[in-house]
């Protein structure tokens, strides 16, 4: 249907009537239940990769004049890794895109970023005005389709969101159009997605999504091998819970983590399903603290949990590595894989931020990146200093563990470059 169709059946009057029968519809639907999950692990090769170093730092990212978030990472091959996120003036600006770069992992490099959709592409593959992009997410499933989800806003701030996903069919050389997930009847508004998705062994795919629009809660919205939704499955409810994290632990079972948007405790929240996503118990507080902010988490080798995440009272001034079991009752801290020098995050002045930020900055290039730190510097005035100092921020990580043995972690440095951090299972047995 036309947008000029769609504007006359409001003219008309009978927008209401097909709304109606819209949500009877959605509610009578038949519930879709969820295959196994998919052990993405299975028949992996014992031969394990051995990179040059144990713990490698570097940057994804390559362009020093604007802001970048969000950062997420699929496996390509064994050769290849991918990783997106959005970049723009500000966040919620109309200029922001969406990016990527490819990582060779046998040269431990990564390629200069590139376009994947913009506001004017995603606007013309939806036929609907779209006012500003968000949050994407990335994945290569089972039958070898590489899947891209991303957020857009077409009316209002994030609480107006909806989902758009565009799929390739060669790994990334080229993709269809973006189409718009219908997750809602009323108005199909305020869907956002930012942990990874996960597969079932028929090949569909879950996606952990949430709500900002009145209530803040998280979802599973189960989709087919071709994208189509299927149903959704309510996590959390209330006011206090956002951007999930799933873990499968099982064929049935999975752990999903949840970022603290409420007013109480200010800790991680973690909720368990026992039925492949179609139920999920009531999420419950763990130990680490949560300044209502991002996390991530994958399965280990060894049957734990690796969880990145800012285990502060307050701010973001510190990502922190831990391990826990899958109780989630033990938690040992691994390392800080990025900190203020400040130990309690406070701003600092720019006489002592400026050379730390420096010496943070080569520590963290790898070399690949040494000469950007010009230009970098040159823009940290407005983007990192205010009238009461200066300050360190990282956030928004996610972690993947691939089939040859390697964690691989991606998070927000500092809102200026995407980091990558890659490290092996020999890495994390060398901790304990």
């Amino acid at each position: 249907m036309s947008f000029a169709d769609r504007s006359l059946l409001w003219r008309l009057g009978l927008a209401p009537f097909i709304l109606v029968l819209f949500a009877v519809a959605w509610v009578r639907h038949p519930a879709s239940a969820p295959a196994p999950f998919l052990n993405e692990h299975a028949g992996a090769p014992t031969l394990k990769l051995s990179p040059s170093s144990p713990f490698v730092n570097s940057f994804a990212s390559s362009d020093v004049d604007d802001y970048v978030h969000a950062a997420a990472l699929t496996q390509l091959s064994e050769d290849t890794l991918l990783s997106v996120w959005f970049a723009g003036s500000r966040e919620g600006a109309a200029d922001v895109q969406i990016r990527g770069a490819r990582f060779d992992v046998s040269e431990e490099t990564w390629d200069e970023e590139f376009v994947l959709a913009t506001r004017e592409s995603t606007q013309q593959g939806l036929d609907r005005y779209v006012r500003k992009l968000g949050n994407p997410v990335v994945a290569l499933a089972p039958d070898q389709r590489l899947w891209l989800f991303y957020v857009s806003v077409s009316i209002g701030g994030w609480g107006g969101s909806a989902i758009n996903a565009m799929h390739s069919e060669d790994r990334g050389a080229t993709w269809s159009a973006p189409k718009r997930l219908v997750t809602s009847p009323f108005f199909n508004i305020s869907t956002l997605v930012r942990g990874a998705p996960v597969f079932h062994d028929d090949g569909s795919i879950g996606l952990p999504v949430y709500h900002e629009f009145i209530g803040k809660f998280a979802e599973y919205l189960y989709l087919s091998a071709d994208g189509e939704v299927l149903d959704k499955h309510r996590i959390s409810r209330g006011n206090h819970s956002l951007q999930p994290t799933i873990v499968p632990t099982g064929p049935e079972s999975a752990i999903a983590m949840l970022r603290y948007a409420g007013t109480e405790h200010h800790r991680v929240l973690a909720s368990r399903t026992e039925d492949a996503g179609r139920s999920w118990s009531k999420p419950v507080p763990l130990e680490p603290f949560n300044p209502n902010s991002s996390l991530a988490a994958a399965l280990t080798h060894r049957n734990t949990l690796l969880v990145a995440l800012n285990n502060l009272r307050d701010g973001r001034f510190r990502l922190s590595l831990y391990e826990t079991d899958l109780e989630m009752e033990n938690w040992e801290h691994l390392i800080d894989l990025d900190a203020s020098p400040d130990p309690d995050g406070d701003p600092l002045p720019e006489s002592r931020f400026t050379p730390a930020l420096r010496r943070q900055f080569m520590a963290s290039s790898s070399g690949s990146r040494d000469e950007l730190l010009g230009g970098f510097m040159a823009e940290v005035d407005e983007r990192m200093c205010r009238r009461r100092g200066c300050e360190f921020e990282y956030e928004y990580p996610y972690l993947v563990h691939t089939r040859e043995g390697i964690f691989h972690l991606v998070y927000s440095w500092n809102n200026s470059f995407i980091k990558h951090v890659s490290f092996t299972e020999d890495w994390l047995e060398s901790r304990n």
